[in-house]
């Protein structure tokens, strides 16, 4: 019989069989797993924790309402930008020390928001935290399905899934709550002990994990026309109402160089070898209808998470907590229906079930149009809960849509390239929608005022009446009562728009083909983020 070396070089000896491999598994799986979990909670928690804070902050640093909605643009278009560098960053540095480096970035980034004294400060510092967080959820998905066994995997994404969820009903509640009773900076504040908790434990508990590093290319043209890019468009976009919009020659600089560097950046990536972002997945005709579905639908939904809280503080008086309060009734149902939706949507036609869930949200919004000055909390609670119906049913089928037909090679890159275009149709919406409430509000203010005259003795005896017999302060009183009704029209205008939006968008539904989830080998969920 043939003899050859052993493992000890031992000559004449049967070769002796090496044990596989074990897959690597952290020292405690549940306390890695917390770990993770909290670094992806305060990230998206930093999505919504502000909304509610917006009208005080504003307030503090001296800037007008549409300045205030920069807090949520900046953050959100940094975090678009920097969500296409994940590869790159994992690739060459690999996903342990991505998460520790970006957790621990966030809550430097977080601490300077909390310090700013001036609306300037706290927009780049906004935009720094959105930055450094790009890469912290695709990261915390992979290290999360890597320490999990493939039997308990399901579940590990599960768990992801349910956080994503749950963050963006506490930020309305957990910082209307902070701002009330104690200052907004402390919204910020929170991320430092759970940032640096999480990076110390998942730094240490996946110490030793093997990674495969590279030293890929990088695509600097591509990046540099997109940050260009996508940042003149933004900085355009907050603005606009502010400088008169193309009236302004700032405004018509923007324009140019957003026009300019986007045409580049999409030339270039639909011809470089390596592209940071792979446009050529759109040839994938449910990949474009689908990714078309879920920028626009997204969009909307975010408006509405923007709108709702600023009008209840600003028309209806409410505080910043109460507002968190009418607001969260939107994720009771995503909370239970995810599971159920996650096992059992896929027996049936997806294209069915997005169409009813873009069919509620239009239909709360539709019904919001008709709000007023004397609606009561529990209207507006009960509206957000029966969104909530439509949340749940929106993101599976839509994401399951859109990675239907690609390759699973092309998989990991869809997913990110439809995280990316929809986090920016986001960014993109807050600064439209307020922009479109303020204007029409003024509008209306113009019409309802036009026909008020000072010799009218009804018009005198209102205002006497209002001021007590103080007629300035009568006059003042009667002005804010428009102002008022103003505003509330221009609220109904905006959402009988974006009800009218998610009715469009069930038209690109079914312009993709019927989605075969086996295809996608359950991995959809994992990207819904």
């Amino acid at each position: 019989m043939a003899t050859i070396a052993s493992g000890d070089n031992s000559p004449g000896l049967p070769a002796t069989p090496q044990p596989a491999a074990k897959p690597f598994a952290p020292p405690n799986l549940a306390l890695t797993t917390i770990g993770l979990a909290l670094a992806s909670f305060m990230q998206v928690l930093d999505t919504t924790i502000a909304n509610v804070s917006l009208p005080t902050i504003s307030g503090n640093l001296g800037a007008s309402s549409n300045q205030a909605t920069w807090v949520i643009t900046s953050f959100a278009v940094s975090n678009a930008i920097a969500l296409p560098l994940t590869g790159f960053m994992v690739r060459r540095f690999g996903e342990r020390k991505v998460f520790m480096w970006a957790t621990l970035a966030f809550v430097i980034a977080s601490l300077l928001c909390g310090l700013a004294n001036s609306m300037g400060l706290l927009v780049g510092a906004r935009a720094l935290q959105g930055f450094v967080c790009g890469p912290m959820y695709p990261v915390t998905q992979a290290l999360l399905i890597s320490i999990y066994p493939p039997q308990k995997r399901g579940q590990a994404i599960a768990l992801l899934a349910m956080v994503t969820v749950v963050a963006p009903i506490a930020g309305p509640i957990l910082g209307g709550w902070i701002t009330d009773n104690y200052s907004w900076e402390w919204i910020f504040f929170i991320n430092i002990p759970i940032g640096i908790f999480s990076s110390i434990v998942v730094g240490r508990q996946l110490k030793g994990r093997p990674e495969k590093l590279e030293r890929p290319k990088m695509d600097y043209m591509g990046l540099s026309m997109l940050v260009l890019g996508v940042g003149a468009l933004q900085i355009l976009l907050d603005l606009g109402n502010d400088e008169d919009w193309f009236n302004s020659t700032k405004i018509v600089a923007l324009a140019l160089i957003a026009v300019v560097a986007l045409t580049i950046f999409i030339i270039w990536e639909l011809t470089d070898k390596d592209p940071i972002v792979n446009l050529r997945l759109f040839r994938h005709r449910n990949f474009a209808a689908g990714t078309a579905a879920m920028v626009v639908a997204y969009a909307a939904f975010f408006a509405v998470g923007l709108l709702v809280p600023l009008w209840l503080q600003r028309n209806l008086g409410y505080t910043a907590i109460w507002a968190g309060f009418a607001s969260a009734p939107i994720g009771i149902l995503p909370v239970l229906l995810t599971p159920f939706v996650g096992k059992y949507a896929t027996r049936m036609d997806l294209r069915w079930l997005a169409t009813f869930a873009f069919i509620v949200m239009a239909a709360t919004s539709f019904f919001r149009s008709g709000f007023n000055l004397d609606v009561d909390f529990q209207r507006v609670a009960m509206v957000q809960l029966v969104q909530g119906l439509g949340v749940a049913l929106f993101f599976m089928p839509v994401l399951t849509i859109l990675l239907s037909d690609l390759e699973p090679h092309e998989l990991a890159a869809g997913s990110g390239l439809a995280t990316f275009v929809r986090t920016l149709g986001g960014s993109f919406a807050a600064s439209l929608t307020t922009w479109a409430w303020n204007e029409r509000s003024t509008v209306h203010h113009a019409q309802l005022t036009e026909h008020i005259s000072a010799y009218d003795p009804a018009t005198l005896q209102t205002v006497e009446t209002l001021g007590r017999g103080d007629l300035q302060r009568g006059a003042v009183a009667l002005n804010q009562m428009i102002s008022q009704q103003a505003v509330q029209i221009g609220f109904n205008e905006i959402f009988h728009l974006l009800g009218i939006v998610f009715l469009c968008v069930i038209v690109f539904v079914w312009i993709a083909k019927p989605p075969f989830a086996a295809k996608l080998g359950g991995g959809a969920a994992a990207g819904g983020h």
